[in-house]
């Protein structure tokens, strides 16, 4: 994975096909896409095929999509569990001393971190 200012902060996943072409593709927008015979061409093309779906963006009138990595993002969200899970989490939330926010979090940093 490779991440360049020419893609917006998109990052790039680069390789070779079964063909023997090499691949460039958007991890967040794996529809925008472009191939060549090296990598350097492949890369080229995608900054090509990348700056036409730009220019179609904003000749509709719609906004470019923005990459996950520049966005900005308040720290706050909303997610919808089952009960029993929703009860799990509290009593060991409790029985640690801590909020259910704090254990959700806790949880998700660490899976956050494997990855």
């Amino acid at each position: 994975m490779k991440k360049n200012d020419r893609f917006d902060g998109y990052g790039v996943n680069l390789f070779l096909d079964d063909d023997g072409d090499w691949l460039a593709h958007f991890i967040e927008l794996p529809n925008i896409s472009a191939f060549a015979e090296t990598p350097e061409d492949a890369l080229k093309e995608l900054e090509t095929a990348w700056a036409g779906v730009k220019k179609s963006y904003r000749k509709h009138g719609e906004k470019v999509p923005v990459a996950p990595s520049r966005k900005k993002y308040s720290g706050q969200f909303n997610v919808r569990i089952n009960r029993a899970l929703h009860r799990a989490l509290a009593v060991e939330a409790a029985r640690e001393g801590v909020s259910l926010n704090a254990i959700v979090a806790k949880k998700l940093e660490l899976s956050a971190e494997r990855r």
